[in-house]
């Protein structure tokens, strides 16, 4: 059922801060302007997007910084069919036409109101996984296509495959279609679905389980490696992540034509239609907490209140709320008064693991004529995968190979490059600066052994001399320039003890007022998850503010 609540005329409208203009905030900027509040986006770099900045260079490259898979559609369908004081409380999460198996393979992928903003395609197949013996997987997420594949490499393990399926069906349709948008804010709403995950056998390791349905070591890879791209070791993830597969499958993998960076875009011009605002180059210094009384925090006792916030320039800014779509740590760490935090202490906050990091090369190169044998979207995967993820998440050191996500945008989408060249981009797990790793140092030493790679194996012959564009960042972009804790990539790492309840709550536990979004609170990193943590924020919001069909107003009046 859908349940609408149009707000009336206000006396005084409600305020919101948010912080930060990665794809969580603007997608809660769009939804609190539905529910009645007047919201402004303070972003400290000089465009939109966060982790998914987008880069333009002189030379005629566009280059997305971060995120590049995009699934689960009919979530940016959504946000872009929101209206200007018109909230849909209740809408369901999954249509029910969006689970008809139906998958869109050819054309355009998105929806009726997506295509006034974006132009999203299919890409398939999602992923090509090359091995080290060049051997390779194209994983498309049709049945037959995916037992062809099984059946050319480990032919042993088809019906491994078909307990798998069937297995991770289960734990997707539980977890994901189910539990997905539950806030677990309270240690009952946790408990209360243990006995389902011990049943489904998913709090054990995502590699453990699925080594359990394969004996081919090329075949547990396939079925793991995809935690990776959300910042989670598939050695130490719960196996509630095997829904990942099941999301992929269900609703595909998409590319927004122009890249990421022309999805944010849309949803920077969606908010501003809906009366939204959004300030560039306001970085937040403080996130300004009174004492019940209107005071400031001297002392961890009595009710704390977000009022507002305090520029680096020095300005200050009252809100009603305030939102942090910013690193999760560095929020509690640097923004919110020790005084204030008793739950979000230090000691926690700096004792919670981190995801891993990340040397990321963006590079241009001249077309030669010759077909590259990759895809839209290539795994190349080195000759070890337990050690190295061992090296990476708990020794923290650079090993002696590595393996690397090679995204080639431009077999989809040319204009990305000057006419004749192709814009590329590799990312290569590597520890977070807790390790102690001087970047300066082994930085320039990595990204030529990449290159080295790509070239000596043949995914990009004569890449030296084709090369007319490189540049590329290490944690210490994370850290410096997105201002994440020990420049972790993808927030506090997604292990069994930061899941769920035990994850960063969307609704501060310290401070009344203030909230989370994105990749760093429930439910965590990706992009249809911190599209997902924006809507499970906007109910925390209405419910603290009754906003609800029998209190329409309730929202934008005193």
């Amino acid at each position: 059922m859908t349940i609408s609540a149009t707000f009336s005329t206000p006396t005084r409208r409600k305020t919101a801060l948010i912080v930060g203009a990665g794809i969580g905030g603007l997608s809660l900027g769009i939804r609190l302007q539905s529910l009645g509040f007047d919201t402004t986006i303070l972003e400290r770099l000089d465009g939109p997007g966060g982790r998914a900045y987008q880069k333009r260079t002189e030379d005629g490259y566009v280059f997305d910084m971060g995120p590049t898979v995009i699934t689960v559609p009919h979530f940016i369908e959504e946000l872009f069919a929101l209206e200007r004081d018109h909230a849909a409380l209740t809408t369901p999460d999954y249509p029910p036409h969006t689970l008809s198996g139906e998958r869109v393979r050819e054309g355009d992928s998105g929806g009726p109101r997506t295509r006034e903003y974006v132009n999203l395609v299919p890409i398939l197949p999602f992923y090509r996984i090359v091995f080290d013996d060049a051997t390779f997987f194209d994983y498309d997420g049709d049945p037959a296509s995916t037992r062809e594949q099984i059946a050319r490499l480990a032919p042993e393990d088809l019906e491994g495959y078909e307990r798998f399926h069937r297995d991770a069906q289960a734990i997707f349709e539980r977890g994901f279609l189910e539990l997905g948008y539950t806030h677990f804010g309270d240690l009952p709403t946790m408990l209360r679905v243990v006995p389902d995950l011990l049943k489904l056998d998913a709090v054990r390791t995502l590699f453990s389980f699925t080594s359990r349905y394969f004996s081919s070591d090329k075949l547990r890879q396939v079925f793991s490696f995809e935690t990776l791209l959300i910042g989670g070791n598939p050695l130490s993830v719960p196996a509630i992540y095997a829904m990942i597969h099941f999301v992929e499958k269900t609703w595909g993998v998409h590319y927004a034509m122009g890249g990421t960076g022309a999805l944010v875009q849309g949803f920077v011009r969606k908010f501003r239609e809906l009366g939204g605002a959004v300030r560039y180059g306001a970085g937040v210094e403080e996130i300004l907490v009174e004492n019940g009384r209107g005071g400031p925090v001297r002392a961890p006792v009595g009710p704390r209140v977000a009022r507002g916030v305090r520029l680096e320039n020095g300005e200050e800014l009252r809100a009603d709320i305030v939102v942090s779509n910013g690193d999760w740590a560095n929020t509690y760490l640097k923004r919110v008064p020790a005084a204030a935090r008793l739950v979000n202490s230090d000691l926690r906050v700096k004792a919670a693991p981190q995801s891993m990091g990340l040397l990321v090369i963006y590079f241009g190169f001249r077309d030669d004529g010759r077909p590259l044998e990759l895809r839209h979207h290539n795994i190349l995967l080195g000759p070890r995968y337990e050690a190295l993820l061992r090296e990476i998440f708990g020794q923290k050191v650079l090993g002696k190979d590595f393996s690397q996500y090679l995204h080639v945008p431009t077999l989809t989408d040319p204009a990305l490059a000057p006419a004749g060249h192709h814009a590329a981009y590799t990312l290569v797990p590597v520890p977070h600066n807790g390790s102690g790793i001087d970047w300066s140092v082994e930085g320039p030493k990595l990204t030529e052994r990449v290159l080295d790679y790509l070239e000596e194996r043949g995914f990009i012959p004569d890449l030296r001399a084709r090369l007319t564009h490189f540049e590329y960042v290490t944690p210490d972009y994370f850290a410096q320039t997105l201002d994440s804790y020990l420049g972790n990539a993808f927030g506090p790492e997604p292990v069994l003890a930061q899941s769920a309840f035990f994850r960063p709550h969307n609704r501060s536990e310290d401070v009344r007022g203030l909230y989370l979004v994105g990749a760093g609170a429930q439910p965590g990193a990706g992009t249809p998850s911190v599209m997902m943590s924006a809507k499970m924020t906007a109910r925390l919001i209405a419910e603290d503010f009754g906003i609800h069909p029998d209190l329409l107003g309730t929202a934008a009046d005193d």
